[in-house]
């Protein structure tokens, strides 16, 4: 598949790219919901984070590689708080608040987020139907999610939106990183950066008894620590880099109706149409997205 993907042209290896790292994040919906029957989520967010960083420090060491430029470390400091600390920790402390089927109504909005910071930070001008397109892609989801329901309220909205605006920074800045350090480099060092404070929580939140812990919850640990935290990454900051931030960040929309099919083949959760024509809109809008992204 990588040889596939490296012989197509720079802006549909970007698109293809970053469809695989959405991909990889859509299982984290029904892996966390596996791994929280047996983990706490704040135990669940520091745990998942410090097993991507010991994995990300042990790469750096096998393969020699030399500690970034004085320059890259504020970057790099804004993808940890953004991607690895704010989105996780933030999200999960919303989601005491608020159901996470009231949650994929801010997820709709992360896409417009992205766009926003890769015009601030990245100088990117996206045309104006890109925009149109883009909301109405948010919509979509928002719609969506508020015909599914779920408890909300006015703390639990807070976090959410601190969430995605820390998350949409961190994309942008990351994927801006990504053309001078690598995709899977500026990751793997802003796991390492965060791994004292994730070491720390995960000391101190450390569960009582590990042994009743069930094997699928392990599994979902597992997944959320080397794919969502770690492999997912990789193609999704590579995507952002080639393609350009603010389109391939339209694929975003994607991701919850992903997460919903692979519930419902995991977790025997339901499909209706409802799911089925807004998939269908998202779709449309993030190929009309592509279109006018430049």
């Amino acid at each position: 598949m990588e040889q596939t993907i490296t012989t197509l042209p720079n802006t549909t290896r970007g698109w293809a790219n970053g469809f695989i790292g959405v991909v990889i994040f859509s299982g984290s919906l029904p892996a966390t919901k596996i791994a929280i029957e047996g983990f706490s989520p704040d135990f669940l967010t520091a745990a998942r984070a410090t097993i991507a960083g010991i994995i990300s420090l042990i790469i750096f060491i096998f393969l020699r590689q030399k500690i970034p430029n004085k320059t890259y470390f504020t970057p790099l400091l804004i993808v940890a708080v953004g991607g690895v600390i704010g989105f996780p920790l933030l999200s999960a402390l919303a989601l005491q608040y608020v159901s996470s089927a009231h949650s994929i109504v801010f997820i709709g909005l992360l896409p417009l987020a992205t766009a926003f910071f890769a015009v601030l930070r990245a100088r990117e001008r996206p045309r104006k139907l890109f925009w149109f397109f883009s909301v109405i892609g948010s919509l979509f989801v928002i719609g969506f999610a508020l015909f599914q329901g779920g408890k909300s309220t006015l703390v639990g909205d807070l976090y959410m939106i601190a969430a995605i605006l820390l998350c949409g920074l961190g994309y942008a800045e990351g994927a801006i990183l990504s053309k001078k350090l690598g995709s899977w480099q500026v990751i793997c060092w802003a796991l390492v950066i965060s791994l004292p404070i994730m070491l720390i929580l995960c000391a101190f939140l450390w569960p009582d008894n590990l042994t009743d812990v069930p094997t699928k919850a392990w599994l979902g640990l597992v997944y959320v620590s080397f794919f969502s935290m770690l492999i997912g990454f990789f193609f999704w900051y590579r995507g952002l880099s080639e393609g350009g931030i603010a389109g391939v960040g339209q694929l975003q929309l994607l991701q919850p109706f992903i997460a919903l099919l692979l519930s419902a083949w995991l977790l025997n959760e339901t499909v209706n149409a409802f799911m089925i024509a807004s998939t269908c809109g998202v779709i449309f809008c993030v190929a009309a997205s592509k279109k006018f992204a430049r």
